[in-house]
């Protein structure tokens, strides 16, 4: 006998920043929502594990002081390679915190505004059914839904592969570090950055004083090394000051996380009737660090278009507005950052003329225009002291 759907309003695939932050939004505002997670606990995922001031503004909103989870302070950006290094302060208010913390709380905080949340159930197949979609789940049970809110991270859903992106030949990885007490105190407040050939990638601390390394590296220069432990110590070879910070330190995981491909300055456009948010809708390059502020941004987009009575493609169209002049600016950074020329040129030009790092920092993040009206005046300073009132 064949069992017929359970039928739902929302579902949303994926319990990322972008899956539970428009589920928490359109729970809060009295629709039925049931959020589908593959996995069954918090779990890390290749991340630079960056929050900037428009992500900071997005989870003070939903009631997510990141300090409070344990998010730590990042004023200083310092990019090196060689022997070089250039420092300049950040042109806006920064945290770090990990995406397995970052992600449980938004879980959380979704799970507490009326959403169902279903963990370590997959997503295995999606048909349209007339007005409706059909998800067949890995329990062998199927849901019915109006609307589908595709929140799978970097990583696509069967039969919705996104096209490649502008950059697409980079392979990702993610490892925590436990510091000496003295390479703490160096690091503390600092977001680093380093150049390597092939590649890019970052070192900060979050919380607990765990140090974050992630990187990208061309698939064909990892493909030459040989693999990760050749590639860390080719890295740590070619920079003086990253060999430094990470002298003596131990990994607090056996092996880094991998990720691969990954679509840099996609910007999803196909209308597929699928509200797609965070990756399935924007993968912005890494060193940006505005990841994570797309990722709330798109979502927080989505809910409020959807809750007005906007069409999807009204929402593909505007977030493309929103999102095209840094995607550009900083895809094309990204490509010239990961050959030899580009890689010496930074550096030469950085220390020639320091606070472009700033310049850079602000001209590749959401621009303000597009953000909700209410987010500065609602920091997480106000949330605090709410909170304590």
């Amino acid at each position: 006998m064949t069992i017929a759907p359970a039928t739902v309003d929302h579902l949303v695939i994926g319990g990322g920043p972008a899956g539970s932050t428009v589920a928490l939004r359109l729970a809060a505002a009295g629709r039925q929502v049931t959020l589908i997670e593959k996995e069954r606990e918090p779990h890390h995922k290749v991340c630079g594990e960056f929050l900037s001031r428009e992500a900071i503004g997005y989870l003070t909103q939903i009631g997510i002081s990141p300090r409070e989870q344990g998010a730590v302070d990042l004023r200083t950006v310092a990019l090196s390679s060689g022997e070089r290094v250039v420092e300049a302060s950040l042109p806006f208010h920064a945290l770090s915190l990990s995406r397995r913390t970052l992600d449980a709380a938004l879980l959380s905080r979704a799970q507490e505004k009326g959403c169902c949340i279903r963990r370590g159930i997959a997503v295995k197949a999606l048909a349209p059914d007339g007005g409706s979609w059909i998800a067949t789940l890995s329990n062998g049970e199927s849901l019915r839904a109006t609307n589908i809110f595709l929140a799978t991270g970097k990583h696509d859903l069967r039969g919705f592969a996104r096209p490649p992106g502008k950059q697409s030949d980079l392979v990702g990885f993610k490892l925590h570090w436990r510091l000496s007490l003295a390479q703490i105190d160096f690091l503390r407040e600092r977001m680093e950055l380093y150049l390597f050939p092939g590649g890019y990638g970052g070192l900060s601390l979050v919380e607990n004083d765990a140090a974050n390394l992630c990187l990208v590296v061309r698939r064909s220069r990892f493909r030459l090394l040989g693999g990760w432990a050749e590639l860390l110590a080719a890295i740590l070879d070619g920079n003086r000051h990253l060999r430094q910070l990470l002298r003596g330190a131990e990994p607090l995981w056996p092996h880094p996380l991998a990720i691969s491909p990954i679509p840099y300055g996609y910007l999803a456009g196909s209308e597929q009737g699928l509200w797609c948010i965070g990756d399935q809708a924007a993968v912005i390059p890494s060193f940006t660090g505005d990841g994570i502020s797309i990722a709330l941004h798109s979502a927080w987009l989505a809910a409020e278009m959807h809750l007005s009575g906007k069409s999807v493609a009204e929402f593909n169209s505007t977030l493309r507005g929103h999102l095209r002049r840094p995607m550009i600016l900083a895809t094309w950074l990204s490509r010239a950052a990961v050959t030899d020329l580009g890689r010496c040129s930074a550096l030469v030009a950085l220390s020639l003329f320091p606070n472009a790092m700033r310049s850079i920092a602000a001209a590749t993040r959401i621009p303000q225009r597009a953000l909700p009206p209410n987010q500065n005046a609602d920091t997480e300073s106000a949330y605090l002291a709410r909170q304590n009132a």
